[in-house]
């Protein structure tokens, strides 16, 4: 028999419109923990909603530096759990299930809150909401597919209905992830107080963040920055980004800690507030996936995205996609391509000011839309009407 499960801490009061309700998030981890960034967000703006939320997940290891202190409203489970009917027949039925990303939520928990039980008092009185909340993409399906019904037609909730969420840049989808209080937060930020508690001896350097996959632009981004007249200080991630530079650097013969115009330094895993920070703290940023394209877009900063490559090539379809949303100057489309390894020209980083123009006047666009957590309230409540 599993352990029991412990019950959700107390959460604040709910100042949203419609009523606080407990919701089941599912999240499997595919690589680099992703998948779990944005459905952490998701599931601590729920809770500071007031809604209880369990994050079903199969490697919660990340939460250990994503947020290591955890959040009130907020219960992670093994996936594992979820095909447990042990622990299943103790839990409360939720009100809304979201399966994150594609992945599909175990049969024995859908039998679980969706079969009466032979005693005729079956806790789940309820018919939850079902969403498949998808990828964040640019491209024209994501509207036309937002929000529409996909009839369930086998297993033991045939003849339920999910509901397709699309994330989305544009009016008609469903928007991105922003707390509330982001631009307040982003206001009282102090640069060099956060660069000089990360021992970086920031003195009007430019400076740049690293999260990247394996690019094949790595070694003639590093060279290009150690020769420029201005000098560089660029703040490497851990994991992959730090892997890749240390490799790149040994293959170069030069010091760790950099070469010619170019610091070096290595940061520790940060908490995802944290990582906020360190793009508000940079003048251009590499980014990678989808949680830190869209902190890239709300930092409001220069940044190259790089897409999370794909087998069949897709991704360079939704990297130009994104691109022709951004409207961004010729040099910094030219950019993303050679770091996503799409072109063969030589990798120049664009000029800075139409480039944070471009950025910016995309960030006001979105930030006249509602945020994504305020249009999955809406929807919820209108799928359960």
């Amino acid at each position: 028999m599993s352990a029991a499960i412990p019950p959700i801490a107390p959460t604040i009061p709910c100042n949203h419109a419609h009523a606080p309700g407990l919701w089941d998030v599912f999240c499997r981890v595919i690589d680099n923990h992703g998948d779990l960034g944005v459905t952490w967000r998701l599931s601590t703006q729920l809770a500071a909603l007031g809604h209880r939320v369990r994050l079903w997940v199969d490697d919660a290891s990340a939460l250990s530096w994503m947020a290591p202190e955890g959040t009130p409203g907020v219960q992670v489970l093994p996936w594992s759990q979820s095909a447990d009917t042990e622990t299943l027949r103790n839990l409360p039925a939720s009100d809304v299930w979201v399966e994150a990303f594609g992945c599909d939520i175990e049969e024995t928990f859908i039998a679980n809150f969706s079969i009466p039980s032979s005693g005729g008092n079956r806790k789940c009185s309820k018919i939850p909401v079902w969403i498949n909340l998808e990828y964040l993409t640019a491209e024209p399906y994501a509207r036309r597919c937002h929000g529409l019904p996909s009839p369930v037609m086998r297993g033991p909730a045939a003849g339920r209905t999910k509901h397709f969420f699309y994330p989305g840049f544009t009016e008609g989808t469903g928007g991105l992830l922003r707390e509330p209080d982001l631009t307040q937060r982003q206001a009282r930020f102090d640069r060099s107080a956060w660069l000089a508690t990360r021992d970086v001896p920031w003195q009007g350097e430019s400076v740049i963040s690293l999260f990247c996959y394996d690019s094949p632009a790595l070694t003639e981004l590093l060279q290009s920055l150690a020769a420029r007249d201005q000098p560089t200080r660029l703040l490497v991630t851990p994991g992959r980004p730090a892997a890749a530079v240390a490799q790149a650097v040994q293959a170069l013969g030069w010091d760790a800690n950099g070469h010619g115009r170019l610091h070096l330094h290595a940061l520790p895993a940060l908490p995802q507030p944290g990582f906020d920070e360190l793009l508000w703290a940079c003048d251009l940023n590499f980014v990678r996936g989808e949680d830190s394209l869209v902190r890239a877009l709300w930092a409001g900063q220069p940044f190259i995205w790089h897409i999370y490559p794909q087998d069949d090539g897709a991704h360079e379809h939704k990297l130009n996609a994104f691109l022709d949303w951004l409207q961004p100057p010729p040099d910094v489309r030219q950019a993303h391509h050679r770091w996503n390894g799409f072109s063969d020209e030589p990798l120049v980083l664009p000029d800075a000011t139409p480039h944070r123009n471009a950025v910016l006047a995309a960030r006001a666009c979105l930030n006249a839309q509602a945020d994504l957590v305020t249009q999955l309230l809406e929807c919820t409540h209108r799928w359960r009407g």
